[in-house]
Parts: C-alpha cells; sequence; structure tokens
C-alpha cells in the first residue's frame, strides 16, 4: 500500500460495516471496505474525484457510490 492513503482499520471497519445497504438489486459491489476507504480519503484529501489514487479502485465507482448513497441519506 502506498503511504498517505487512507485505509479504515479494522475496528472502524466493524463500526461502519452494519449500517451498509444489504440485499439490493444488480451485480455484486466491489469491495466496500476499498470504496468507503477512498471515499473518505478523497473528501478529506478535498481532490477532484478525477484524482483519485487507482488503490481504490476506479474514480467512477467511488464518485458513484459516494452520490448514490448520498441522495438516499447514507452519509
Amino acid at each position: 500500500m502506498r503511504a498517505g492513503l487512507f485505509w479504515l482499520n479494522d475496528r472502524q471497519w466493524a463500526r461502519i460495516e452494519p449500517h451498509l445497504p444489504r440485499g439490493l438489486t444488480g451485480p455484486d459491489r466491489d469491495d466496500d471496505r476499498r470504496i468507503v476507504s477512498g471515499i473518505i480519503h478523497m473528501l478529506q484529501s478535498g481532490a477532484r474525484w478525477r484524482d483519485c489514487p487507482r488503490e481504490y479502485g476506479p474514480y467512477t465507482t467511488i464518485y458513484n457510490r459516494f452520490n448514490r448513497w448520498a441522495k438516499r441519506g447514507r452519509w
């Protein structure tokens, strides 16, 4: 892992994971922990979504997940 990136630790993830949506239709989601870590990193850094480090996955996935969950009141 590259230095300077944010990753949720086990304790943090244990608190967040039960609040994630379950049983949604559609394709299986990518690794939620990686995606949520990427969202937090981007919000902390204030960078453009397009500049999201590739370790978190495609920036479109990171942005779309943030945007969809924001519209549903998850954030």
